[in-house]
């Protein structure tokens, strides 16, 4: 499997889970809508399983480390050490 996808498998129950608590708490907040709760509540469900895979395979790459955003994180062991400290021993 690709990296992207197995990432997206990995974000996508808590991208669910945070899409469907802010529309929740978005439609039981607002008193207004009170007599159609009964309608809006499966729509959000609806809503927030679909735009959770779309959502989940773009934000995938962007957590991804990249080299260019962290170059010493990927020096290698031999290219760690500054080359004006030899150690103690001077050799």
């Amino acid at each position: 499997m690709r990296t992207r996808t197995l990432m997206t498998g990995m974000i996508a129950l808590p991208l669910n889970a945070v899409l469907f608590g802010v529309a929740l708490t978005t439609v039981l907040a607002i008193p207004a809508l009170e007599p159609w709760r009964e309608v809006i509540l499966p729509v959000v469900i609806v809503t927030a399983a679909a735009l959770t895979i779309p959502l989940s395979w773009k934000l995938a790459p962007r957590l991804r480390v990249r080299s260019a955003y962290y170059p010493r994180l990927f020096r290698k062991p031999h290219d760690r050490k500054s080359k004006g400290n030899r150690g103690a021993s001077g050799a």
